[in-house]
Formats: structure tokens, sequence, C-alpha cells
């Protein structure tokens, strides 16, 4: 029984340790109707992002970092030359800004208005010579295909039906919220413990097909039977065993009556 606790506790903690947006909200500038994109972000960067990721994207450094506005745990990575797509990615999910730089940022509701995101992301990616936000095509991909390199690549964190699940330290999202520019940017940024493949790794055609999977995995069709929900594989096999046990000995105690 112990050891039962145990183990769910250990799955339970990198839930309990996802984090949320700031409490005290974000710091909006003044800026007049018709001010650029690159100078709005750099005035939200300013306010909002500065204080983790240092002056221009300089970032901070762990050893500097100190409790600063609202409280809020100071030292995040340098953002020069990780372009558009990596700012993109991180503010449309709602992963930035974080109450805490120690620990693992997770899908929550955004912060920022989208003119004020695409303001971040144009100043972000102004600083260096960073990748832009992709343009994925998974009406060009290969589901069958998608589902090869996912199995792959990704169910061992995402599961294959990309309904995610836990990891020492870490959740592996569900992908049902990703929209497909999103799976893109991931697997080209590798978020968080999540490795990153380069073009080399999966080609942009490859990831297409991958990015059209997940898009089928949302809504599968079910030609075999009661999906059960989807919940996974390891409860619906339980599900399985428990009916199959129940009916086999419906059956043998049905058998022994009639052989008395």
């Amino acid at each position: 029984m112990r050891a039962l606790l145990a183990t769910l506790l250990a799955l339970a903690l990198p839930a309990l340790a996802a984090a949320e947006p700031p409490r005290v909200g974000i710091v909006t500038p003044n800026a007049p109707p018709g001010t650029p994109l690159r100078e709005l972000g750099y005035q939200l960067y300013a306010g909002n992002c500065a204080e983790c990721h240092g002056t221009a994207g300089a970032g901070v450094a762990p050893s500097q970092s100190a409790n600063g506005t609202g409280d809020i745990h100071a030292a995040g990575p340098p953002l020069r030359g990780v372009g558009a797509r990596a700012a993109d990615f991180y503010l449309r999910t709602g992963y930035m800004p974080l109450a805490r730089a120690d620990v693992q940022p997770r899908r929550s509701r955004v912060l920022f208005t989208p003119r004020e995101v695409d303001a971040l992301v144009a100043y972000v990616g102004s600083l260096g010579h960073g990748p832009p936000v992709p343009r994925p095509h998974p009406e060009r991909g290969d589901v069958a295909a998608g589902l090869s390199l996912f199995t792959d690549h990704c169910a061992g964190c995402h599961q294959v039906a990309a309904r995610g699940g836990y990891l020492p330290g870490a959740v592996a999202p569900p992908l049902d919220e990703a929209t497909p520019t999103q799976v893109a940017e991931a697997v080209r940024i590798g978020p968080y413990l999540m490795p990153l493949f380069s073009t080399r790794a999966i080609s942009d055609r490859q990831l297409d097909s991958i990015v059209a999977y997940v898009e089928y995995a949302k809504r599968p069709q079910d030609p075999g039977g009661l999906a059960i929900g989807r919940i996974g594989p390891v409860p619906e096999g339980l599900i399985a065993w428990f009916v199959g046990g129940a009916a086999l000995v419906g059956c043998c105690v049905m058998i022994g009556k009639k052989a008395r």
C-alpha cells in the first residue's frame, strides 16, 4: 500500500508543480494607436519580460536572479537568436509569462491581446537572426506516415493517441488544444524537457505528416468498436480485463451448474 501511495504521489507531483501565469497580471504600456508592432513589442517586453530575460534578451543567470515585481523569481534564458518561432509558441500557448522560473510551464490562459502577442513576437524575432514562425501544411501530409513517425518520436511521452502522459519530474501535455503551428513549433523548439528535432531528424515533409496525424487524433474514427472515451491503453486494458474476466467467470459458473 505504501509503495502504491508513493507511486501515485510521484505521478501527481509534476502536475502540482505546474505553473500558472503571474497573479499580478501584466504591464500594458500607454502606446498611442498606430504604434508600430516592434515598438509596441519593445515596450511590452520592457514591462513584462526584461526582468527575467534581461535587457534586449540578454538573459538572467540563476546566480544573478532575485525576486522582483510581483515577487516573481527572475531568472530566464537569453532570447537573442531564438527568433519569432519560440516567442510565438510560448506566448500563444500561455506558457509565458510565468510566476516562477523553476517550474514547468503549462498551457494556460493567454494574458496578452492578439495584437500584443504579435508585437512581442515581432520584437523578440528582431533580437538576432532566429527562425520565423513555421507554416506547416498538414493537408500535404500522410496520416499513416504521421502515425508511424509519431509512434517513433513522440508516443513514448505523449502516448500514441496524443493524450499526454507523466514523466519523472515533468508532464507531457495532451495535444488536443495544440494548433498545427504550435505542433510544428514544439518539434523544432523542444520546450522544457522535450528534445528538439532538426530538419535532419525530421524533415519538413515528415513534420507535415506528424501534424496531419495529430489533427486526426483529435477526432479519430472508431471503426473497431467502442472507444471508451479514448482514455489510454492502460485503463482501457483494465476495463477489458474486468469485463472479460467477469464474463469468463460467469460462463464457468453456468457451465458448472449444467454439469451438475
